[in-house]
């Protein structure tokens, strides 16, 4: 269980909103430097969209699952350091066609697609000019090339039309990671001893005068700075007011975002025709071409059958059983129905609806690179923003959050005079 403070309405040196891993990286970051911190969350859960929940007895992620770019991801050192279950992300997946196992050839060919897609697309984005990842594209890419289009456009949020092409090449893939029982669970471990009070709705920040001043649905408080990890999304809808309005350069970041969104359908297929752990798949040749396939997580019958946003945005005015009805079809059109007869659908993730996240993360429009480095910029140094949303190289992610948390938490506690 979460810490939850009983003096949290006490004045705080900082006050934090939002309980995700940019918030529980900050406080963290705070605490070790001898400040007070109290983290405020409209959830009645810490972890934001990093969340393990157990279906069958296994623990599965609901949001957040991979551990991106290894080397640079502040959760992979933290995990190494604490002597977390962590493992490698397989490199070689599945690759179906029409419900074969496709040939070498077949293999190759998406191969060759994917890497002219991304020299193309390294090379243009080293233009002045911005533009929309999607012109960029070559146009010779041969019969795969759909697919590339498709894949990333499930890992940027959004259609690649609607991406920048600028902030595109900043998100590295390479070197992933896993952990065992969970991305979620993980990130609840690290914010065990923070002090957090859940169920509690910020409605407004006045930083009129001295230091600021945060309305909550439990009352309100006083500290001398505040971190805002509230996803972009949310702040777009006005759920918190700022007294007086927020400098027209930061209003205008914030605004600037679209929703990303990617989605899970959470499988449950024992006899599913995929071998290994944690392997992505590819399934291709047939009138329904899913562009995200993870199979068997952590060894266990459970996979993800993955949604971008127009697919998930088609099920926004149907019933709730509509995605699940969709997985079915699609995998039933490419093995056949016997193979799904023991296929069960135990989930399907809704994060774009969700009241609290509105999305699964910020997506820079063409012509809006330079947004997320805008909002790094405090506030009167009393208000900092964190979140995913801010981070160059990691956008997206709970790492990339992580890191941003950290970041905003080194710059209050200089700011405060309090050395890390």
């Amino acid at each position: 269980m979460p810490f939850e403070s009983p003096t949290a309405f006490q004045e705080p040196d900082v006050v934090i909103v939002g309980a995700g891993s940019a918030g529980i990286s900050a406080a963290r970051r705070l605490i070790a430097a001898g400040l007070s911190v109290t983290m405020l969350e409209a959830r009645g859960r810490m972890g934001g969209r990093t969340v393990t929940r157990a279906f069958r007895g296994h623990p599965v992620d609901l949001g957040a699952h991979w551990l991106h770019a290894g080397p640079i991801n502040p959760l992979v050192k933290l995990g190494r350091e604490r002597g977390e279950p962590l493992k490698r992300a397989p490199v070689n997946g599945h690759f179906f066609v029409a419900g074969k196992k496709g040939t070498r050839a077949q293999r190759a060919s998406l191969d060759r697609a994917f890497d002219m897609a991304d020299r193309a697309m390294t090379r243009a984005a080293h233009a002045r000019e911005d533009q929309a990842a999607a012109t960029a594209l070559p146009g010779m890419m041969g019969p795969m090339g759909h697919r590339v289009a498709a894949i990333h456009g499930l890992v940027s949020g959004r259609p690649l039309n609607e991406v920048s092409l600028h902030d595109f090449p900043s998100m590295e893939y390479s070197d992933n990671l896993f952990i065992a029982g969970g991305l979620g669970a993980y990130v609840k471990r690290l914010g065990l001893q923070v002090p957090v009070s859940l169920g509690t709705t910020v409605h407004a920040i006045d930083w009129s005068g001295r230091g600021v001043r945060i309305e909550t649905s439990a009352g309100t408080l006083q500290a001398r700075a505040a971190i805002v990890t509230t996803p972009m999304a949310v702040l777009q809808a006005d759920a918190i007011r700022f007294a007086p309005t927020l400098p027209n350069e930061i209003a205008q970041a914030i605004h600037g975002f679209t929703q990303g969104v990617y989605e899970h359908v959470i499988l449950h297929w024992p006899d599913s025709p995929f071998d290994g752990a944690d392997r992505l798949a590819s399934l291709t040749g047939t009138r329904h071409e899913p562009p995200g396939l993870l199979t068997r997580i952590d060894g266990t019958p459970f996979h993800f059958f993955e949604l971008d946003q127009p697919r998930a945005a088609s099920f926004d005015k149907r019933d709730a059983h509509a995605p699940a009805r969709f997985a079915r079809e699609v995998l039933a059109e490419h093995f056949g129905h016997r193979a799904i007869r023991r296929l069960s659908v135990m989930h399907a993730t809704a994060w774009r609806n969700d009241p609290w996240s509105r999305a699964s993360w910020a997506v820079v429009p063409p012509g809006l690179a330079s947004i997320r480095d805008s909002l790094k910029a405090p506030v009167a140094e009393r208000i900092w923003f964190a979140g995913e949303a801010l981070s160059r190289a990691q956008w997206g992610t709970a790492g990339g959050a992580w890191e941003e948390g950290e970041r905003a938490a080194d710059e209050i506690a200089r700011q405060l005079k309090a050395p890390v």
